[in-house]
């Protein structure tokens, strides 16, 4: 990215919209796999197994594109942060909340992730929020409560379980906006790209593996194929190819208009539940999906402005 601003790049280029097409359909069958693990296995154990060998990937890749496997001194806060943020407390909100509310609720409420997003970034990173991308998410939060009405009342979940759910979902969003800001700044930006993913993704590990002893005692797996495979496809397609496509598009089109993939992940999550669950559409569903992608459309028309002061370190 060197000569460039950061966020100044455009989503519709070739090389930004084929990374978040990829990354917004991978997202979207993740649902339906974590809602199966949450049936057998105590949450913390199967975050802890998803990034155990996503870690491994990670370093793998890392060896392949022949990155450094070890950060610099400097590099460890950049590692604990993203690791506390992204791969312990984002995904350890998410995971408990579908104890209580569907995966359907979880991901239409992640979509708003774009909020917390462009507001951060705009504050931290000096990245612009355009008039089309404020008017595409007016739009696109509209079609988002058409979505959240359907999923709730399709939920069995009591209103106090929904309140529990919702505020660890809300939860999540802010520790992940925090892990995509963090992972932009200028100090971050300067370490070997996948050997930071990858000390991230050990440090929640390490960190996941004592929060699920604590809870729930002494490991537990489930050995169903379909478990194990639901493992791996979180570990590599899920996590290893996903993590850094996403994080180069913060990098490159601004941390509000990247999280526009949250917008079609509950969307994709929809049409896979149709071809694998019996999803049936009627007009609340069809309206907010129309509503959502309408929205993505008309902020994705608006190219950020250069950010106008420098990125600040914490």
């Amino acid at each position: 990215m060197s000569g460039t601003q950061p966020g100044s790049g455009n989503l519709l280029e070739p090389r930004n919209l084929l990374p978040f097409l990829l990354v917004s359909l991978i997202w979207g069958g993740t649902w339906l796999v974590i809602r199966d693990q949450l049936e057998s296995v105590p949450a913390q154990w199967s975050i802890t197994y998803r990034f155990a060998i996503a870690a491994l990937g990670m370093f793998a890749l890392a060896a392949w594109r022949r990155e450094p496997l070890m950060p610099p001194r400097s590099g460890w806060k950049w590692v604990a942060l993203i690791g506390v943020l992204q791969f312990v407390l984002n995904f350890s909100f998410v995971y408990n909340a579908e104890r209580f509310i569907t995966s359907g609720l979880v991901a239409v409420m992640f979509a708003l992730l774009m909020v917390p997003n462009a507001i951060l970034g705009r504050w931290l990173l000096g990245q612009s929020i355009t008039r089309a991308f404020v008017i595409g998410s007016c739009i696109a939060a509209s079609g988002i409560a058409l979505l959240f009405v359907h999923e709730y009342r399709a939920s069995p979940a009591t209103l106090s379980d929904v309140l529990l759910g919702v505020a660890l979902t809300a939860g999540g969003i802010l520790a992940a906006s925090g892990a995509n800001i963090v992972q932009a700044m200028e100090g971050a930006k300067k370490l070997p790209f996948l050997t930071l993913l990858a000390w991230a993704m050990a440090a929640g590990v390490a960190i996941n593996t004592v929060l699920a002893w604590l809870q729930s005692g002494p490991p537990a797996f489930d050995p169903r194929p379909q478990y194990a495979l639901g493992v791996v496809y979180l570990g590599l397609l899920g996590s290893v190819v996903t993590f850094p496509l996403y994080y180069r598009l913060v990098r490159e089109v601004g941390a509000g208009t990247a999280a526009y993939s949250s917008v079609l992940v509950p969307v994709v999550a929809m049409i896979l539940s149709t071809m694998f669950e019996g999803f049936v559409w009627d007009w609340l569903p069809a309206s907010g999906a129309v509503l959502a992608m309408t929205g993505l459309l008309v902020a994705m028309r608006g190219r950020p402005t250069p950010p106008k002061r420098a990125t600040p370190e914490p």
